[in-house]
């Protein structure tokens, strides 16, 4: 029985290294998803300084997290690091795209394969986001870029048909994209019809105070002036 007590006691050593581990990997990834959160919240406000400021700090975390778990792979796997990772991802990815700059790749961020998707899928939220800001002062050409992205997103998504446990419950995460696209491309529509007709309107009342015979109204059509009325 003193060997029994012995292989315990080596065991609890171990048991003690892992918590203690486990506790530090929790702490950094809260730290992980606050910077992320930060530098998205920075970019909608097109506030650089500050996101750039806090991709750096989310980066050195992200490194720090990747580089103490290396010996520890289940604790690296576990759900709350790579959905800190999967935060990293999309505050890159999302800094990145509203700013038109180059995609970045798994490779560059360090992440899973399954991380990033998760990631980018994420990504599609916030893009929504970004158009309707937009689209609260009147129709533009960037609300169809970003909304053409999103379109892009998906239709990669939608192609990763693989079971749930290699792509940690993707095909749920492109169902929601989906939805997300289709209330954004209603509302990118709405907004473009909006814009035609008040320019319509403006063209019509210009024309009106003209003293024009007719005027245009849109799509090649004119509508007659009575002068009698």
């Amino acid at each position: 029985m003193h060997k029994l007590e012995n292989i315990a006691d080596r065991i609890r050593q171990k048991f003690d290294v892992r918590n203690a581990m486990r506790d530090r990997a929790l702490a950094q990834a809260r730290q992980l998803t606050r910077a992320c959160s930060l530098a998205i919240r920075a970019v909608h406000r097109d506030d650089k300084a500050v996101m750039e400021a806090q991709l750096t700090e989310a980066h050195n975390l992200a490194d720090k997290l990747r580089g103490e778990l290396a010996s520890h792979p289940d604790l690296y796997h576990a759900g709350y690091s790579q959905d800190a990772l999967k935060e990293f991802v999309e505050a890159n990815v999302t800094c990145a795209l509203i700013q038109n700059l180059p995609l970045q790749t798994p490779e560059e961020l360090g992440v899973e394969d399954a991380t990033y998707l998760n990631g980018l899928a994420e990504v599609v939220g916030e893009l929504r986001r970004r158009t309707m800001d937009i689209l609260r002062h009147g129709y533009s050409q960037e609300a169809e870029r970003l909304l053409s992205i999103m379109d892009e997103i998906y239709a990669v998504l939608v192609t990763m048909d693989y079971p749930d446990a290699i792509t940690n419950g993707l095909r749920r995460q492109t169902d929601l994209v989906r939805g997300i696209i289709e209330k954004t491309r209603g509302d990118v529509t709405s907004s473009l019809r909006g814009e035609q007709l008040t320019q319509a309107i403006r063209q019509l009342s210009s024309q009106l105070n003209g003293g024009q015979d007719e005027v245009e109204v849109g799509n090649g059509l004119s509508l007659p002036i009575n002068e009698d009325e």
